[in-house]
């Protein structure tokens, strides 16, 4: 958490990251992957979380951080034209907890 005294964080900090990105740097790291094959191979690990989420699981991936699924309780919502109150029902959300490792 960021106190009070720290200056603001640099603008090039708020740039995010792509898949297109993840595969770059895998081809650049490993130079036996072509480029689609790096992109392949980003694309199957984000696919075996997707599955493993959408399954119920937890994906702990060690120094890095946690997903999980939550189920939020149903609350009482309004509809944003008409100011009615209206009863949104329960929902899975995906959350991340970050590593210890990480140092924020």
């Amino acid at each position: 958490m960021m106190e009070a005294s720290q200056p603001p964080p640099p603008a090039d900090w708020l740039i995010s990251m792509v898949k297109a990105d993840l595969a770059r740097i895998v081809h650049d790291t490993h130079g036996g992957f072509s480029h689609e094959e790096a992109s392949q191979l980003v694309d199957l690990i984000l696919d075996k979380i997707k599955s493993a989420l959408l399954s119920g699981e937890s994906v702990k991936l060690a120094g890095f951080g946690s997903f999980r699924v939550v189920t939020r309780k149903p609350r009482l919502g309004h509809n944003p034209q008409t100011k009615a109150p209206i009863q949104l029902g329960p929902r899975k959300q995906v959350t991340f907890r970050p590593s210890r490792l990480l140092d924020f």
